[in-house]
């Protein structure tokens, strides 16, 4: 099967076969993962400052970035165009405050920034964990939002509680291949609390899975049966 042309992604020559990405990071990387030797690309030069910074703005205005795009994006605003976040505020149309609470989010420990990047946790899971102190206490409680379903209310208490104090995890340590969203991992602990049984939902990376009612007799299947039909 043919690829269509890929629209072209935009570089900065740096010197002789040596160049910077401005725009395109995910057609790159969706271009490495199959292995294309060649892409399209734009090349502009090394001192086109105008042309990065241009790049870069658009690029956050895209709708379907994750939050740890839009703070790198922020970051090279500031570090290689040489802008103030209060320069930067006034380029993207944001208030600084946005820019400094996106920015934050980038001191966070990798896995939690994967989570955020996977969307199983949300941004303002993310935001409250930046309270607590500390990097081991981040991991751990990353681990139980995504394990037990909590709310972002739930998790600024937590990070409350624990910013000065060492969070311990409670969920498995067993790591699975395809982790649910949020969501997902929310309404299954919804459903657990409804049912009174533990529900289970087995996902892969497309999407598609299904979801598992347990049941412990005749009489258990038919308590749930009931509640599913009110």
């Amino acid at each position: 099967e043919k690829l269509g042309i890929i629209q072209p992604i935009t570089v900065r020559k740096m010197k002789e076969n040596e160049f910077q990405l401005i725009s395109g990071e995910r057609r790159l990387r969706a271009a490495q993962l199959i292995n294309l030797e060649k892409i399209p690309a734009f090349i502009r030069i090394a001192n086109d400052q105008e042309m990065l910074e241009m790049a870069l703005v658009e690029n956050i205005q895209r709708e379907n970035l994750n939050p740890i795009e839009i703070a790198l994006s922020y970051q090279r605003l500031i570090k290689e165009i040489k802008l103030t976040q209060e320069e930067c505020s006034e380029r993207v149309g944001k208030k600084r405050s946005t820019i400094t609470n996106y920015l934050r989010l980038l001191k966070l420990p990798e896995i939690v920034q994967k989570a955020l990047i996977n969307g199983t946790i949300t941004n303002g899971h993310a935001r409250s964990l930046i309270s607590i102190k500390s990097e081991k206490s981040q991991v751990n409680l990353c681990h139980d939002i995504i394990a037990n379903g909590y709310s972002v209310r739930e998790v600024e208490q937590l990070a409350k509680e624990f910013s000065d104090k060492k969070y311990k995890r409670t969920s498995k340590t067993k790591n699975t291949p395809n982790p649910l969203p949020f969501l997902q991992q929310k309404m299954r602990h919804s459903l657990s609390k409804d049912l009174k049984t533990s529900i289970k939902i087995e996902r892969n990376i497309n999407g598609k899975g299904k979801l598992i009612i347990p049941f412990n007799s005749d009489k258990d299947f038919e308590r749930i049966i009931e509640i599913l039909n009110k």
